[in-house]
């Protein structure tokens, strides 16, 4: 066999192992539903999503101010409603890439308020290819906040009625829907669709009763998940730039309330089989193994 023959054979054969990594990437790892276990942290705010936390932006009298615009704009430009007007409190940003997984999940217990499905004539990319690289593969955190697609994309917005206990202690009844004397307040969970997105999946619905950790979406491709978290009664714990895990990670936490985890840090999964969040309607996916640390 000749020199020449020896080397396409052996293009031939890279060629074909690396089409099957992309298909395999494409077709069953990126569809891989993992089984989460939320802390028992009553006054934890748990991420939305896998990805990097590219962003955490206060906003006051219900306008923040973008950098890349030079001026401030209206929070309600984010989730496509009124949500917001008015009010103080914390947005923040989960970017997902192909590689994470692409279930979105409830950041605190609650009830769904409402759903509102935002179109858009055109999906704008998100990133160029150099980001794109960066963001994936370096695993580096990108600022995206403000940019054109952040405030045009079609998005899909959760809004969630939280309940919050007034007493302290860990043993506060928090997130519990229903708890007499407290306070109630609410979170907007915006998800935003990237240029090549094909829809996003929402598994619940207005009246839906949720706990800490349930998936409530899954989007195709890469995207991005905003909170919009109104108060002056929120910590933030993660930061900029760490990798996150939906339902695991606590990225913020409402003050003054009893905690059990680890502030800013994954929280360890528990054994306890009861605990563990299933497979929601919507999604044929089979749960697997946990997620590493990032």
């Amino acid at each position: 066999m000749s020199v020449g023959a020896v080397m396409l054979m052996v293009v031939g054969v890279g060629a074909a192992l690396v089409g099957a990594l992309v298909l395999f990437l494409r077709r069953v790892w990126f569809y891989r539903d993992p089984v989460r276990v939320p802390p028992d942290d009553p006054a934890a705010i748990l991420a939305p999503a896998d990805g990097k936390l590219i962003y955490a932006r206060r906003f006051t009298g219900g306008k923040v101010f973008v950098e890349k615009l030079g001026k401030t704009i209206p929070v309600t430009e984010l989730s496509g409603t009124d949500f917001g007007a008015g009010e103080s409190g914390w947005i923040i940003g989960v970017y997902m890439t192909p590689l994470d997984v692409h279930f979105n999940y409830a950041p605190v217990a609650g009830t769904v308020s409402r759903v509102v499905h935002t179109p858009a004539a055109v999906n704008l990319p998100m990133l160029d290819l150099w980001e794109y690289v960066k963001l994936t593969y370096l695993r580096q955190a990108i600022d995206l906040f403000g940019r054109r697609y952040h405030l045009s994309n079609e998005r899909n917005t959760i809004f969630i009625n939280v309940e919050r206990p007034c007493s302290q202690g860990p043993g506060a009844a928090g997130g519990t829907v229903g708890v007499p004397g407290a306070r109630r307040t609410m979170i907007a969970v915006v998800e935003i669709a990237d240029k090549f997105v094909n829809k996003i999946r929402c598994f619940v619905k207005e009246g839906d009763i949720l706990r800490p950790g349930q998936k409530l979406s899954f989007i195709e491709r890469g995207s991005q998940v905003d909170l919009v978290i109104p108060g002056d009664d929120v910590e933030i714990v993660a930061k900029v730039g760490q990798q996150v895990y939906g339902a695991r990670t606590v990225i913020a936490r409402f003050r003054n309330r009893g905690t059990t985890g680890e502030t800013g840090e994954e929280v360890p999964e528990m054994a306890e089989a009861g605990r563990r969040i299933e497979g929601t309607t919507g999604t044929a996916a089979a749960a697997g193994p946990a997620e590493p640390a990032g």
